[in-house]
């Protein structure tokens, strides 16, 4: 919680500042901080001049709030410094100003990056709450939100529900900003639920499952509109979990490091749910993960774009890329065993030319595929078979690249996939050349340190 204020100056105190000139009072005043500054303002005209200079309050609102420009929280424009830092204090002053900077930080990068790069998705956002919705919403559940939680959700109350109109839905439904992943019929895309649908599914959990949640302070935070995919959010001790298919009995896997994770304020608190945001942020930033289009609607896709775990190997001119997501809420039963499901992705370009013992050739088409794949460094499957998904692609220079996913059940511990392509040159109704083949360099299979 934010500090009580500091007691006001002494008068001999504000004597000896009275002393100073103009760069050393401004000095002290600076590094003395806004609260003691304020107080500063009523011991004299003198120090009330100092005080009143707007690049003193310019420095505070950057260093206590991130601002570079006097507006509110709305964003609206302010007459000076020194007013948007009361504006603010009065608005936020119940939180650490730590903790307010960041989340504010937070959500200006993902908004920055979600209208450069994903505009369908930024219309989604919607304006954030007031402290009276908080409270409305924590009566209604009968327990309190984390500090983070809230602070979140008073910049921006994620995004638009999901309506009763199918077709407004089928239009929004990829436009998740956690994003997903697509394999055969299996669709996934996660969207961050705003207040009003937390309290609502949360509260339908409760009565459909009163085993799992019975007692306990959990949330919902976010769901797929496509297969089920529930995001949970322990208001107790921060914790974020992620439910599988078996969440009806009580089934969820931790999202973050459980060692991160501070729900009180005996230093800055940080939950689950704000982890989890500023890492998936982090992936966006970097390239880690990108848009790519389902049909005809852009989406976030998790499959890794980067290495190490998009690895990438070249054979012959042509290219394959490869990586792989764990599906949480999807494990399988195989017999008395439990394992875990994986989604891979291929990418396949000839980024040049294909070139074949010194001759080049304008294009080359798939003819089957052989896979290898590891846990813990023992061979659980050999797979072989001609074309991919049913298809058999014609790469040559210029294309896009063909990407196409599958999936693979692996027993639980961590894992590989490796293999190759045989294509021949020109197309296999008309070979130019014998077949030759294409690695796929070795991509892993494990269980992330964090979940999306």
């Amino acid at each position: 919680m934010a500090s009580p204020p500091p007691p006001e100056p002494t008068p001999a105190a504000a004597a000896g500042l009275e002393s100073m000139e103009g760069l050393a009072l401004d000095t002290v005043i600076s590094k003395a901080g806004p609260r003691p500054a304020a107080a500063l303002a009523c011991a004299s005209k003198r120090l009330r001049a100092a005080v009143a200079d707007d690049s003193l309050w310019r420095r505070f609102c950057a260093d206590d709030l991130g601002l570079d420009a006097p507006v509110d929280p709305e964003g609206r424009p302010l007459p000076s410094f020194q007013v948007a830092y009361k504006v603010w204090l009065e608005s936020f002053g119940m939180y650490p100003l730590s903790l307010v900077k960041r989340v504010k930080e937070f959500w200006g990068s993902m908004k920055k990056w979600l209208s450069e790069n994903f505009p369908e998705a930024a219309k989604t956002l919607c304006k954030g709450v007031s402290e009276a919705q908080l409270k409305s919403a924590e009566d209604d559940l009968g327990f309190k939100l984390p500090m983070p939680t809230k602070l979140l959700y008073r910049f921006c109350n994620a995004q638009l529900p999901f309506s009763d109109n199918d077709e407004a839905n089928v239009r929004s439904s990829t436009h998740g900003i956690i994003g997903g992943y697509a394999f055969y019929d299996y669709w996934v895309n996660v969207h961050l639920s705003p207040l009003e649908q937390i309290v609502e599914e949360t509260k339908q959990f409760y009565r459909e499952f009163p085993d799992v949640f019975n007692g306990r302070k959990f949330i919902i935070v976010a769901t797929s509109w496509f297969h089920p995919k529930t995001f949970i959010l322990n208001c107790s001790n921060g914790e974020l979990y992620v439910g599988t298919n078996n969440l009806p009995v009580g089934e969820m896997l931790p999202c973050v490091p459980k060692a991160l994770v501070k729900p009180t304020d005996t230093d800055l608190p940080q939950d689950g749910l704000l982890l989890w945001l500023e890492e998936h942020l982090r992936r966006l930033q970097n390239g880690m993960i990108k848009t790519r289009m389902l049909l005809k609607s852009r989406y976030i896709s998790l499959y890794p774009e980067a290495p190490p775990l998009c690895t990438s190997a070249m054979t012959n001119g042509v290219k394959v890329r490869a990586s792989a997501v764990f599906v949480p809420e999807h494990p399988q039963t195989q017999g008395h065993e439990r394992s875990l499901l994986y989604t891979y992705s291929i990418r396949m370009s000839v980024p040049e030319a294909c070139m074949l013992g010194g001759v080049y050739y304008s294009s080359c088409q798939l003819h089957s595929r052989h896979w290898t794949i590891r846990s813990r460094d023992r061979v659980v499957s050999v797979v072989s078979g001609e074309g991919v998904i049913g298809q058999y692609p014609v790469l040559s220079p210029g294309r896009d690249e063909f990407v196409y996913e599958s999936c693979t059940p692996l027993p639980k511990g961590p894992g590989s996939v490796e293999g190759s392509f045989s294509f021949v040159p020109g197309k296999l109704s008309r070979p130019e050349g014998k077949p030759f083949e294409v690695t796929v360099a070795p991509f892993p299979l494990e269980v992330p340190e964090y979940i999306f």
